[in-house]
Protein backbone atom coordinates (compact mmCIF):
# COMPACT_ATOMS: atom_id res chain seq x y z
CA UNK A 1 0.00 0.00 0.00
CA UNK A 2 1.25 2.78 -0.81
CA UNK A 3 0.98 6.74 1.41
CA UNK A 4 0.34 9.03 -1.76
CA UNK A 5 -2.64 10.93 -1.28
CA UNK A 6 -6.05 10.20 -2.75
CA UNK A 7 -6.73 11.67 -5.81
CA UNK A 8 -10.42 13.42 -6.39
CA UNK A 9 -12.20 11.00 -8.63
CA UNK A 10 -15.79 10.57 -10.00
CA UNK A 11 -16.95 8.01 -7.33
CA UNK A 12 -18.86 4.92 -9.00
CA UNK A 13 -22.03 4.82 -7.09
CA UNK A 14 -23.54 7.99 -5.67
CA UNK A 15 -23.30 7.21 -1.76
CA UNK A 16 -19.50 6.94 -2.22
CA UNK A 17 -17.32 9.50 -0.99
CA UNK A 18 -15.50 11.96 -2.24
CA UNK A 19 -11.86 12.65 -0.47
CA UNK A 20 -12.72 16.43 -0.27
CA UNK A 21 -15.70 15.84 1.24
CA UNK A 22 -15.12 13.60 3.72
CA UNK A 23 -14.10 15.33 7.20
CA UNK A 24 -15.41 13.04 10.29
CA UNK A 25 -15.31 9.44 9.46
CA UNK A 26 -17.78 6.48 11.68
CA UNK A 27 -15.33 3.45 10.77
CA UNK A 28 -16.38 0.15 11.81
CA UNK A 29 -13.70 -1.20 14.32
CA UNK A 30 -13.03 -5.02 14.93
CA UNK A 31 -9.65 -4.36 16.34
CA UNK A 32 -8.65 -6.97 13.83
CA UNK A 33 -5.75 -5.99 11.61
CA UNK A 34 -7.56 -4.64 8.49
CA UNK A 35 -9.61 -2.35 10.65
CA UNK A 36 -6.68 -1.23 12.70
CA UNK A 37 -4.96 -0.14 9.38
CA UNK A 38 -7.71 1.03 8.19
CA UNK A 39 -7.98 3.69 11.35
CA UNK A 40 -4.57 5.21 10.57
CA UNK A 41 -4.72 4.89 6.95
CA UNK A 42 -7.76 7.53 7.13
CA UNK A 43 -6.46 9.86 9.04
CA UNK A 44 -3.70 10.11 7.04
CA UNK A 45 -5.08 10.00 2.88
CA UNK A 46 -7.96 12.24 4.10
CA UNK A 47 -7.05 14.55 7.09
CA UNK A 48 -9.96 13.34 8.70
CA UNK A 49 -11.51 12.38 12.21
CA UNK A 50 -12.33 9.29 13.29
CA UNK A 51 -15.20 8.11 15.44
CA UNK A 52 -13.88 4.17 16.18
CA UNK A 53 -17.50 2.29 16.73
CA UNK A 54 -17.26 -2.00 17.82
CA UNK A 55 -20.25 -3.91 17.94
CA UNK A 56 -20.86 -6.51 20.49
CA UNK A 57 -22.93 -9.19 18.70
CA UNK A 58 -21.43 -12.45 21.37
CA UNK A 59 -18.09 -12.43 19.76
CA UNK A 60 -16.17 -15.08 22.31
CA UNK A 61 -13.36 -14.27 23.91
CA UNK A 62 -12.96 -10.29 23.30
CA UNK A 63 -11.87 -7.60 26.04
CA UNK A 64 -13.98 -4.32 25.06
CA UNK A 65 -12.38 -2.47 26.71
CA UNK A 66 -8.70 -3.40 25.15
CA UNK A 67 -10.35 -2.48 21.98
CA UNK A 68 -11.46 0.62 22.52
CA UNK A 69 -8.53 1.75 24.44
CA UNK A 70 -6.70 0.41 21.05
CA UNK A 71 -8.74 2.49 18.94
CA UNK A 72 -7.79 5.79 21.07
CA UNK A 73 -4.06 4.96 20.74
CA UNK A 74 -4.06 5.04 17.04
CA UNK A 75 -5.82 8.35 16.99
CA UNK A 76 -9.56 7.96 17.34
CA UNK A 77 -11.03 11.15 18.62
CA UNK A 78 -13.67 8.78 19.94
CA UNK A 79 -14.71 5.15 20.54
CA UNK A 80 -17.94 3.56 21.50
CA UNK A 81 -18.61 0.11 21.97
CA UNK A 82 -22.01 -0.77 21.86
CA UNK A 83 -23.48 -4.53 23.57
CA UNK A 84 -25.98 -5.21 20.87
CA UNK A 85 -26.38 -8.71 21.24
CA UNK A 86 -30.09 -8.48 22.98
CA UNK A 87 -31.28 -6.07 19.52
CA UNK A 88 -29.20 -9.02 17.75
CA UNK A 89 -31.04 -11.92 19.07
CA UNK A 90 -34.47 -10.70 19.45
CA UNK A 91 -34.92 -8.82 15.85
CA UNK A 92 -32.37 -10.93 13.98
CA UNK A 93 -31.72 -14.36 15.08
CA UNK A 94 -34.96 -15.14 16.29
CA UNK A 95 -37.02 -13.89 12.84
CA UNK A 96 -34.24 -16.55 11.49
CA UNK A 97 -35.39 -19.33 13.58
CA UNK A 98 -38.69 -18.90 12.68
CA UNK A 99 -38.20 -18.64 8.80
CA UNK A 100 -35.64 -21.44 9.15
CA UNK A 101 -33.11 -19.77 7.84
CA UNK A 102 -30.71 -21.66 5.67
CA UNK A 103 -28.42 -20.57 2.43
CA UNK A 104 -27.40 -22.66 0.11
CA UNK A 105 -28.41 -25.71 1.88
CA UNK A 106 -25.72 -25.25 4.86
CA UNK A 107 -25.19 -21.59 5.86
CA UNK A 108 -27.61 -20.33 8.61
CA UNK A 109 -26.67 -16.52 7.82
CA UNK A 110 -25.14 -15.36 10.74
CA UNK A 111 -22.67 -12.83 9.29
CA UNK A 112 -25.14 -12.33 7.16
CA UNK A 113 -27.95 -11.73 10.19
CA UNK A 114 -25.50 -9.34 11.77
CA UNK A 115 -24.57 -6.86 9.01
CA UNK A 116 -27.35 -5.12 8.76
CA UNK A 117 -28.02 -4.35 12.35
CA UNK A 118 -24.34 -3.11 12.16
CA UNK A 119 -24.83 -0.79 9.46
CA UNK A 120 -28.18 0.23 11.45
CA UNK A 121 -26.15 1.28 14.59
CA UNK A 122 -23.31 3.05 12.44
CA UNK A 123 -25.75 5.21 11.44
CA UNK A 124 -27.29 6.10 14.67
CA UNK A 125 -23.61 7.38 16.10
CA UNK A 126 -22.35 8.75 12.56
CA UNK A 127 -25.90 10.72 12.98
CA UNK A 128 -25.01 11.00 16.66
CA UNK A 129 -21.49 12.14 16.65
CA UNK A 130 -21.89 14.62 13.50
CA UNK A 131 -19.82 12.59 11.33
CA UNK A 132 -20.55 12.35 7.27
CA UNK A 133 -19.29 9.31 6.14
CA UNK A 134 -19.12 5.52 7.35
CA UNK A 135 -16.09 3.62 6.53
CA UNK A 136 -16.05 -0.46 6.81
CA UNK A 137 -13.37 -3.30 6.51
CA UNK A 138 -15.75 -4.96 3.52
CA UNK A 139 -13.60 -6.16 0.60
CA UNK A 140 -14.57 -5.75 -2.95
CA UNK A 141 -15.18 -9.84 -3.92
CA UNK A 142 -17.22 -10.22 -0.61
CA UNK A 143 -21.08 -10.04 0.39
CA UNK A 144 -20.99 -8.06 3.31
CA UNK A 145 -20.29 -4.79 1.19
CA UNK A 146 -23.35 -5.13 -0.27
CA UNK A 147 -25.12 -5.72 3.38
CA UNK A 148 -23.43 -2.49 4.48
CA UNK A 149 -23.41 -0.44 1.65
CA UNK A 150 -27.57 -1.28 1.15
CA UNK A 151 -28.19 -1.01 4.93
CA UNK A 152 -26.75 2.75 4.92
CA UNK A 153 -27.95 3.97 1.48
CA UNK A 154 -31.49 2.98 2.52
CA UNK A 155 -31.51 4.15 5.93
CA UNK A 156 -29.57 7.48 5.56
CA UNK A 157 -29.17 8.61 2.27
CA UNK A 158 -27.34 12.15 4.04
CA UNK A 159 -23.89 10.15 4.53
CA UNK A 160 -21.27 8.70 2.16
CA UNK A 161 -18.94 5.20 2.62
CA UNK A 162 -15.45 4.36 2.11
CA UNK A 163 -14.21 1.09 1.80
CA UNK A 164 -10.35 1.34 2.50
CA UNK A 165 -9.95 -2.87 1.75
CA UNK A 166 -12.03 -2.68 -1.42
CA UNK A 167 -9.65 0.55 -2.72
CA UNK A 168 -6.57 -0.39 -1.86
CA UNK A 169 -6.89 -3.56 -2.95
CA UNK A 170 -4.14 -5.24 -0.68
CA UNK A 171 -3.45 -8.64 0.86
CA UNK A 172 -3.55 -9.96 3.94
CA UNK A 173 0.34 -9.90 4.15
CA UNK A 174 0.79 -6.55 2.68
CA UNK A 175 -1.53 -4.91 5.29
CA UNK A 176 0.76 -6.80 7.65
CA UNK A 177 3.65 -5.32 6.42
CA UNK A 178 1.57 -1.60 6.67
CA UNK A 179 0.89 -2.52 10.32
CA UNK A 180 4.43 -3.16 10.84
CA UNK A 181 5.84 0.13 9.53
CA UNK A 182 3.43 1.87 11.06
CA UNK A 183 3.95 0.50 14.74
CA UNK A 184 -0.14 -1.25 14.53
CA UNK A 185 -0.24 -4.12 16.97
CA UNK A 186 -1.21 -6.92 15.12
CA UNK A 187 -2.85 -9.50 17.16
CA UNK A 188 -0.89 -12.59 17.77
CA UNK A 189 1.59 -10.75 16.50
CA UNK A 190 1.99 -12.91 13.92
CA UNK A 191 4.29 -13.36 10.92
CA UNK A 192 1.91 -14.76 8.32
CA UNK A 193 -1.45 -13.66 7.23
CA UNK A 194 -4.04 -15.32 10.01
CA UNK A 195 -7.20 -16.98 8.69
CA UNK A 196 -9.94 -14.20 8.25
CA UNK A 197 -12.59 -14.80 11.06
CA UNK A 198 -15.73 -13.66 11.71
CA UNK A 199 -18.17 -14.61 14.66
CA UNK A 200 -20.77 -13.66 16.37
CA UNK A 201 -23.65 -15.43 19.01
CA UNK A 202 -24.67 -17.21 15.60
CA UNK A 203 -21.69 -19.09 14.53
CA UNK A 204 -17.96 -18.23 13.32
CA UNK A 205 -16.55 -18.27 9.72
CA UNK A 206 -13.03 -18.75 8.36
CA UNK A 207 -11.36 -18.11 5.26
CA UNK A 208 -7.96 -17.88 4.13
CA UNK A 209 -4.99 -19.65 3.90
CA UNK A 210 -5.76 -23.40 2.83
CA UNK A 211 -9.33 -22.86 2.72
CA UNK A 212 -9.00 -21.87 -0.69
CA UNK A 213 -7.49 -25.24 -1.59
CA UNK A 214 -10.74 -27.72 -2.42
CA UNK A 215 -8.86 -30.63 -2.62
CA UNK A 216 -7.39 -29.88 0.82
CA UNK A 217 -9.19 -31.06 3.78
CA UNK A 218 -9.76 -29.07 6.82
CA UNK A 219 -6.16 -28.76 9.36
CA UNK A 220 -7.56 -28.73 12.78
CA UNK A 221 -6.36 -25.51 14.02
CA UNK A 222 -9.38 -23.89 12.20
CA UNK A 223 -11.45 -25.10 14.75
CA UNK A 224 -11.30 -22.97 17.59
CA UNK A 225 -15.17 -22.93 18.27
CA UNK A 226 -16.09 -26.83 17.77
CA UNK A 227 -14.54 -29.50 19.04
CA UNK A 228 -13.49 -32.02 16.46
CA UNK A 229 -16.08 -34.90 16.55
CA UNK A 230 -13.12 -37.34 17.24
CA UNK A 231 -12.39 -35.62 20.26
CA UNK A 232 -15.78 -35.15 21.41
CA UNK A 233 -17.16 -37.17 24.28
CA UNK A 234 -18.01 -40.84 23.59
CA UNK A 235 -21.15 -40.44 25.51
CA UNK A 236 -23.95 -39.26 23.89
CA UNK A 237 -26.32 -36.20 25.47
CA UNK A 238 -30.22 -35.90 25.03
CA UNK A 239 -31.23 -31.96 25.41
CA UNK A 240 -34.53 -30.62 25.55
CA UNK A 241 -35.78 -27.28 23.48
CA UNK A 242 -38.99 -26.02 24.26
CA UNK A 243 -40.30 -23.53 22.27
CA UNK A 244 -43.14 -20.63 22.27
CA UNK A 245 -44.77 -19.61 19.50
CA UNK A 246 -41.76 -20.07 17.30
CA UNK A 247 -39.26 -18.87 19.92
CA UNK A 248 -36.68 -21.05 22.10
CA UNK A 249 -37.95 -20.13 25.69
CA UNK A 250 -36.46 -22.85 27.50
CA UNK A 251 -33.66 -25.33 27.50
CA UNK A 252 -33.55 -29.06 29.45
CA UNK A 253 -36.74 -27.34 31.04
CA UNK A 254 -35.17 -24.32 32.70
CA UNK A 255 -36.97 -21.09 31.17
CA UNK A 256 -33.96 -18.96 29.70
CA UNK A 257 -33.60 -15.54 28.07
CA UNK A 258 -32.81 -15.70 24.81
CA UNK A 259 -28.66 -15.04 24.88
CA UNK A 260 -28.17 -16.92 27.29
CA UNK A 261 -30.30 -20.02 25.48
CA UNK A 262 -28.21 -19.37 22.69
CA UNK A 263 -24.90 -19.07 24.67
CA UNK A 264 -25.45 -22.61 26.27
CA UNK A 265 -27.53 -24.42 23.19
CA UNK A 266 -23.94 -23.64 21.41
CA UNK A 267 -21.85 -24.37 24.16
CA UNK A 268 -23.09 -27.96 24.21
CA UNK A 269 -22.99 -28.05 20.91
CA UNK A 270 -19.38 -27.19 20.60
CA UNK A 271 -18.93 -29.93 23.22
CA UNK A 272 -19.99 -32.61 21.12
CA UNK A 273 -18.38 -31.53 17.58
CA UNK A 274 -22.25 -30.26 16.73
CA UNK A 275 -21.58 -27.75 13.80
CA UNK A 276 -18.70 -27.82 11.73
CA UNK A 277 -19.28 -27.09 8.19
CA UNK A 278 -17.12 -27.51 5.03
CA UNK A 279 -19.36 -25.26 2.62
CA UNK A 280 -19.09 -24.21 -1.29
CA UNK A 281 -20.85 -21.01 -1.72
CA UNK A 282 -22.57 -18.96 -4.25
CA UNK A 283 -21.67 -15.43 -3.36
CA UNK A 284 -24.21 -12.57 -4.75
CA UNK A 285 -21.26 -10.90 -6.71
CA UNK A 286 -20.47 -13.88 -8.59
CA UNK A 287 -17.99 -15.80 -6.94
CA UNK A 288 -18.12 -19.40 -5.86
CA UNK A 289 -16.36 -19.98 -2.51
CA UNK A 290 -15.56 -22.24 0.39
CA UNK A 291 -16.14 -21.28 3.63
CA UNK A 292 -15.03 -23.42 7.22
CA UNK A 293 -18.23 -22.46 9.34
CA UNK A 294 -18.49 -23.57 13.62
CA UNK A 295 -22.23 -23.30 14.14
CA UNK A 296 -23.03 -25.18 17.29
CA UNK A 297 -26.08 -23.29 18.38
CA UNK A 298 -27.77 -22.91 14.95
CA UNK A 299 -26.93 -26.40 14.31
CA UNK A 300 -29.30 -27.49 17.27
CA UNK A 301 -32.10 -25.31 17.04
CA UNK A 302 -32.88 -24.49 13.55
CA UNK A 303 -33.89 -28.35 13.15
CA UNK A 304 -35.88 -28.58 16.42
CA UNK A 305 -37.65 -25.53 15.28
CA UNK A 306 -38.36 -26.90 11.56
CA UNK A 307 -39.34 -30.20 13.55
CA UNK A 308 -41.53 -28.59 15.65
CA UNK A 309 -43.38 -26.52 12.66
CA UNK A 310 -43.66 -29.95 10.73
CA UNK A 311 -45.52 -31.13 13.51
CA UNK A 312 -48.04 -28.69 14.02
CA UNK A 313 -48.52 -27.81 10.13
CA UNK A 314 -50.91 -29.75 7.87
CA UNK A 315 -49.25 -31.34 4.79
CA UNK A 316 -49.98 -28.16 2.96
CA UNK A 317 -48.12 -25.30 5.41
CA UNK A 318 -45.35 -27.90 5.45
CA UNK A 319 -45.15 -28.25 1.12
CA UNK A 320 -45.69 -23.98 0.65
CA UNK A 321 -43.48 -22.59 3.64
CA UNK A 322 -39.97 -24.25 2.66
CA UNK A 323 -40.56 -22.47 -0.35
CA UNK A 324 -41.35 -19.14 1.74
CA UNK A 325 -38.11 -19.79 4.26
CA UNK A 326 -36.12 -20.54 1.13
CA UNK A 327 -36.96 -16.83 -0.41
CA UNK A 328 -36.70 -15.29 3.21
CA UNK A 329 -32.95 -16.46 3.12
CA UNK A 330 -31.94 -15.51 -0.38
CA UNK A 331 -33.25 -11.62 0.87
CA UNK A 332 -30.92 -11.89 3.93
CA UNK A 333 -28.34 -13.02 2.31
CA UNK A 334 -28.32 -11.15 -1.00
CA UNK A 335 -28.31 -7.95 1.75
CA UNK A 336 -31.73 -7.11 0.94
CA UNK A 337 -32.97 -7.27 4.62
CA UNK A 338 -34.85 -3.90 4.55
CA UNK A 339 -36.66 -5.56 0.92
CA UNK A 340 -40.57 -4.87 1.90
CA UNK A 341 -40.33 -8.81 0.71
CA UNK A 342 -38.59 -9.43 3.61
CA UNK A 343 -41.43 -8.19 5.99
CA UNK A 344 -44.41 -9.33 3.91
CA UNK A 345 -43.02 -12.82 4.45
CA UNK A 346 -42.23 -11.92 7.96
CA UNK A 347 -45.90 -11.64 8.14
CA UNK A 348 -46.50 -15.28 7.03
CA UNK A 349 -44.20 -16.69 8.91
CA UNK A 350 -45.32 -15.34 12.64
CA UNK A 351 -48.62 -16.31 11.64
CA UNK A 352 -47.73 -19.87 11.17
CA UNK A 353 -45.39 -19.68 14.04
CA UNK A 354 -48.52 -19.05 16.58
CA UNK A 355 -49.19 -22.27 17.09
CA UNK A 356 -45.60 -23.42 16.59
CA UNK A 357 -45.17 -24.26 20.86
CA UNK A 358 -43.70 -27.31 22.30
CA UNK A 359 -40.47 -29.58 23.06
CA UNK A 360 -37.95 -31.34 20.95
CA UNK A 361 -35.57 -33.47 22.66
CA UNK A 362 -32.36 -33.68 20.71
CA UNK A 363 -29.07 -36.39 21.01
CA UNK A 364 -26.05 -35.14 20.83
CA UNK A 365 -22.92 -37.07 19.91
CA UNK A 366 -19.69 -36.96 17.97
CA UNK A 367 -20.70 -34.46 15.29
CA UNK A 368 -24.19 -35.13 14.81
CA UNK A 369 -27.97 -33.64 16.42
CA UNK A 370 -30.86 -35.57 15.84
CA UNK A 371 -34.03 -34.92 16.83
CA UNK A 372 -35.60 -38.15 19.25
CA UNK A 373 -38.85 -36.60 20.97
CA UNK A 374 -41.48 -34.47 20.13
CA UNK A 375 -44.06 -32.69 21.97
CA UNK A 376 -46.73 -30.51 21.14
CA UNK A 377 -50.48 -29.35 22.04
CA UNK A 378 -50.70 -28.42 18.97
CA UNK A 379 -49.70 -31.52 16.89
CA UNK A 380 -51.44 -32.54 14.30
CA UNK A 381 -51.16 -35.96 15.21
CA UNK A 382 -53.60 -38.53 16.71
CA UNK A 383 -52.10 -41.59 17.91
CA UNK A 384 -55.54 -43.54 17.32
CA UNK A 385 -55.35 -42.58 13.86
CA UNK A 386 -51.93 -43.28 13.48
CA UNK A 387 -51.36 -46.36 15.31
CA UNK A 388 -51.41 -49.97 13.05
CA UNK A 389 -52.68 -51.65 16.13
CA UNK A 390 -56.14 -51.70 15.81
CA UNK A 391 -57.96 -51.08 13.05
CA UNK A 392 -61.38 -49.06 12.67
CA UNK A 393 -62.13 -46.20 15.10
CA UNK A 394 -62.04 -42.90 13.69
CA UNK A 395 -60.23 -44.00 10.64
CA UNK A 396 -62.16 -45.71 8.23
CA UNK A 397 -59.39 -48.01 6.29
CA UNK A 398 -62.56 -49.18 4.32
CA UNK A 399 -62.84 -45.90 2.45
CA UNK A 400 -59.29 -45.82 1.27
CA UNK A 401 -59.49 -47.86 -2.00
CA UNK A 402 -62.44 -45.66 -3.06
CA UNK A 403 -59.83 -42.22 -2.31
CA UNK A 404 -56.92 -44.65 -3.77
CA UNK A 405 -59.50 -44.41 -7.42
CA UNK A 406 -60.47 -41.10 -7.42
CA UNK A 407 -56.31 -39.80 -6.44
CA UNK A 408 -55.12 -41.87 -9.52
CA UNK A 409 -57.42 -41.66 -12.03
CA UNK A 410 -55.92 -38.61 -14.38
CA UNK A 411 -52.30 -40.46 -13.91
CA UNK A 412 -53.99 -43.79 -14.85
CA UNK A 413 -55.65 -42.21 -17.84
CA UNK A 414 -52.63 -40.45 -18.92
CA UNK A 415 -50.64 -43.51 -18.84
CA UNK A 416 -52.79 -45.39 -21.16
CA UNK A 417 -52.79 -42.63 -23.68
CA UNK A 418 -49.08 -41.98 -23.31
CA UNK A 419 -48.53 -46.31 -23.93
CA UNK A 420 -51.34 -46.94 -26.82
CA UNK A 421 -49.10 -48.27 -28.92
CA UNK A 422 -47.31 -50.81 -26.92
CA UNK A 423 -50.58 -52.51 -26.84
Amino acid sequence: MTDEVLQPHEPAASYLARPEDVHRVCLLYSGGLDTSVMLKWIQDQYECEVVALTINLGQPGEDYEVVREKALRLGAVDARVIDAREEFAHDFIVPAIKANAIYGLNYPLFTALGRPLIAKLAVDVARETGCDTIAHGCTGKGNDQVRIDGTVATLAPELKIIAPVRDWKMGRDEEIAYAREHGIPVKGGTETAPYSIDDNIWGRSSEGKWIEELDHAPDDDVFQLVTRPEDAPDESETVTITFEEGVPVALNGEELEIVELLERVGALGMKHGVGIVDHIEDRIVGLKVRDIYEVPAAAILLPAHAELERLVGTIHQNRFKPTLDQQWAYLVYAGLWWEPLRTDLDAYIDEVNKYVTGTIGMKLYKGMARVVTRESPNAVYDAQLATFSESGGLFSQQASPGFIELWSLQSRLAWRLRNEDRG
